[in-house]
């Protein structure tokens, strides 16, 4: 169970790299996405270039997080859940604060992403899912 665990982890770390090559326009996900050019915390303060940058650095530290969280999965730190549950949590305030305020095309702003972290968050924190008695 812990080798299916930690490859989930990096997938979901590798989508929030996906994320910050979308943010720094190294390449689009989709042809019409804008993430994170509208973001409803950010775009009003700072140019779309800063928004792109505070979003692309944000990536790479929840996809850090995850890989990280995978690693003690492998070396069977009995404290992965810490990194886990500090990776959902972040990757989520990361999509909320550069959500664009408006419910459409969700999926393109990271709702994906939430419910993932929400699952991962919810089942370590209150169903101690997955047991893997390290």
């Amino acid at each position: 169970m812990s080798i299916i665990i930690g490859i989930f982890f990096i997938l979901h770390g590798l989508v929030h790299f996906l994320y910050f090559g979308q943010s720094t326009r190294f390449f689009k996900l989709q042809p019409h996405m804008q993430w994170p050019d509208n973001s409803w915390l950010f775009a009003p303060f700072f140019g779309k270039k800063a928004v792109r940058v505070f979003a692309g650095n944000f990536c790479i530290f929840a996809g850090i997080g995850f890989i990280v969280s995978a690693i003690t999965v492998f070396a069977r730190h009995s404290n992965w859940y810490f990194l886990a549950v500090g990776s959902a949590v972040f990757s989520s305030f990361l999509y909320l604060v550069f959500w664009n305020g408006k419910y459409e095309k969700l999926n393109d702003q990271g709702a994906i992403a939430i419910a993932i972290n929400f699952f991962i968050a919810i089942g370590i924190l209150i169903f101690h899912w997955p047991q893997l008695n390290f």
